[in-house]
């Protein structure tokens, strides 16, 4: 599966990252299990998670290469939101969220960040991501502007920093599945934001 590896930070840059070939990648009983291990691994052996990035970036890569079971876990989206949402795994007192995400041709989220890092890899459809930074006045701490978008097809990872904004929309004729890895949220940090009024929201 070809693919480009992208980071996102909460000033609104995106810029492609070195990505791993997927045939380096190729390994015999590669599981979700070991992947969440690998993963605690390499969180415990920094201070700063997003540092970890782009290695958890190639850990998602060797996953989705390796584990038909993973690439076929999606539910069909919901007929009245649009998506749908199948958690496979998360784990009280472990920091890690792991889902897949379903949204129907069309459907179009909210802007907003996660409070924590984030990994998502298109499995299947494209998904157009909006990318935006905080524009702060006098008037408003929360006024927001676009930065830029890119489409995302199969094969390609996006991450993202706590801090940083986008908006997501399902593009072309099929549903797209992303394989989607969050950090340990912090609430208090996550938004949902308004760019015509200027305002933001927990969420």
């Amino acid at each position: 599966m070809k693919g480009r590896d992208w980071l996102v930070t909460e000033d609104g840059h995106y810029q492609v990252c070195k990505s791993v070939r997927s045939w380096d990648l190729l390994r015999e009983n590669y599981r979700l299990y070991r992947f969440l291990t690998e993963v605690e691994d390499v969180l415990n052996s920094v201070d700063d998670e997003s540092s970890s990035l782009p290695e958890i970036r190639m850990l998602v890569r060797r996953l989705i290469v390796n584990s038909y079971w993973v690439r076929s876990q999606y539910l069909e989206p919901s007929a009245k939101t649009g998506t749908s949402v199948l958690l496979l795994y998360d784990e009280l007192g472990f920091p890690l969220t792991v889902q897949t995400v379903t949204f129907a041709p069309g459907t179009i989220s909210n802007i907003h960040n996660h409070g924590t890092w984030g990994v998502v890899a298109v499995l299947k459809g494209q998904e157009k991501n909006t990318f935006w930074r905080r524009d702060r006045t006098p008037e408003s701490e929360d006024k927001i502007e676009p930065t830029g978008e890119i489409i995302l097809s199969p094969g390609d990872i996006v991450s993202f920093t706590p801090g940083a904004i986008h908006s997501v929309q399902a593009v072309g004729d099929e549903p797209t599945v992303t394989f989607n890895v969050y950090g340990e949220t912090d609430p208090k940090e996550r938004f949902e934001f308004d760019p015509v009024k200027h305002s933001a929201k927990k969420f």
